[in-house]
């Protein structure tokens, strides 16, 4: 058998592994959650030595803590949500479909489309590739689906938490953020705008676009959307519409001033200028600096904009709506867990372990690993960061690390095993009609492509900052 053969075979058997033991014995998120705070509560009884009713006296403190995070976050998903499904952002979509020339560029363009929309808003991302893929399917039925798909992931996987919607990274240059009192505010021309970041970044978008590129199958082995769904493509992909909610207008059974507001563009028109010119005074006010509340304040009345009457805007936001049950319950349940680390010591304990097994130059690359392992079980950047703040911030002052290369580490290794975890691909999947098993294959082979690169990139760090 030839190497090659070889080698795709043994890729092959470890990912169909990986997919059993992810099936087998990892529960879901909500699960995980609460499976976390009991070992947090282990943990502060443990190794903390508090009593269990001062643990549980720091728990429904830190509880509520984080209600305006949580909101935040919850903002985020939606107006990235309804900016994607406008129609004038269906209609780019759909032109940008037309461009690549073959199956295997549009694979490629697949993920470039997904990289940078992720990279503008996290929120955008998680919808804008599934909905790309629709379009992208009219124009190329017989693509490698599975691939395709796999490709309209990357954004969750390479770009979001290092792009302009990433959450530690905004939080921390939000003012009155839970960690300022520690470390001070961090300004994103610190992190997301650093020179390392975006080359980075730029690196990455590079290296994955490429591998798309040399991933696409022989023609023999292309599976297209036939072969896969084996004849069951669903109108979610073949027959959806272009415009969702191009003309979104409430029936009437005669003339209706409350309808004629609700189905006309006027009032979307004069809500968004008023708004987006606020969001300037807003954004001047506080010295040109970007935080969650300034991003979501943008997006929020260009979704306006976008959208053709206010009853559109109001039927995606309603439908945006659906993905955020996640993000408010569980995100209390994270607070508590910061509650616990926090107030009882324990983010001072867990501190100085990592002051024994790092130093100045290996600090960077070793929170980059550890959180992309942590990520693994705990499938969100934002309440995750409540979780880990408080040590690794704590660990990086010790060692006389910069706050801000500790949170660059944390952002890239919280989003580089989303790989292995469907959690966030739960709406292309849903859209696409497949298994998180069709495609783990190629994103596997991707996350090892991405593994070395950013690993590199993070061990130079401490050189190159």
């Amino acid at each position: 058998m030839p190497s090659g053969a070889s080698s795709s075979s043994v890729v092959a058997r470890a990912v169909e592994a990986i997919a059993r033991w992810s099936a087998r014995w990892v529960p879901n998120a909500f699960v995980i959650a609460c499976l976390l705070t009991l070992v947090t509560f282990g943990m502060v009884l443990l190794v903390a030595g508090r009593s269990p009713i001062a643990a549980v006296g720091y728990w429904t403190k830190g509880f509520w803590e984080l209600l305006e995070f949580t909101m935040q976050m919850a903002l985020i998903v939606l107006t990235g949500y309804t900016v994607a499904v406008s129609p004038v952002a269906a209609r780019s979509l759909a032109f940008i479909a037309g461009l690549a020339r073959s199956n295997r560029g549009a694979v490629a363009l697949m993920g470039l489309v997904s990289m940078t929309a992720s990279w503008l808003h996290w929120g955008l991302g998680l919808i804008a590739g599934p909905i790309f893929l629709q379009f992208l399917i009219r124009k190329h039925p017989h693509v490698d689906y599975r691939l395709a798909v796999a490709a309209g992931y990357l954004g969750s996987t390479c770009t979001w938490h290092a792009g302009l919607s990433g959450s530690a990274p905004l939080l921390m240059a939000t003012p009155k953020n839970f960690m300022e009192a520690q470390v001070g505010l961090i300004p994103v021309s610190m992190t997301t705008f650093s020179a390392f970041n975006l080359a980075l970044a730029a690196v990455v978008v590079t290296v994955m676009t490429v591998a798309l590129l040399r991933l696409y199958p022989r023609a023999d082995r292309v599976r297209s959307t036939a072969d896969v769904l084996d004849g069951r493509f669903t109108t979610a992909v073949a027959d959806a519409p272009a415009d969702s909610h191009a003309n979104h207008v409430r029936p009437a059974s005669g003339f209706s001033l409350a309808l004629a507001i609700e189905n006309r563009y006027a009032l979307n028109l004069i809500m968004g200028v008023l708004g987006l010119s606020a969001w300037w005074s807003l954004y001047a006010e506080g010295g040109y600096r970007v935080s969650l509340n300034i991003f979501n304040f943008a997006f929020l009345f260009l979704a306006l904009l976008l959208h053709p009457s206010p009853a559109s805007f109001s039927d995606a936001a309603s439908k945006g709506a659906s993905y955020l049950h996640g993000i408010i319950i569980q995100f209390p349940f994270y607070a508590g867990m910061y509650g616990l680390i926090r107030y009882s010591g324990l983010a001072e304990t867990i501190g100085r372990w990592f002051v024994a097994i790092a130093s100045v130059h290996s600090f960077p690359l070793i929170i980059y690993w550890y959180s992309g392992i942590l990520s693994y079980f705990i499938p969100s950047g934002g309440s995750k960061w409540a979780v880990e703040a408080p040590y690794v911030l704590s660990a990086a002052q010790t060692l006389g690390v910069p706050p801000a290369q500790a949170i660059l580490a944390y952002a890239w290794g919280d989003m580089s095993t989303h790989f292995l975890q469907p959690f966030w691909a739960i709406p292309l999947l849903a859209i696409a009609r497949v298994d998180f098993k069709d495609i783990i294959g190629y994103l596997a082979i991707l996350f090892l492509v991405n593994a070395v690169v950013v690993s590199i990139a993070f061990a130079l760090m401490p050189y190159l900052w």
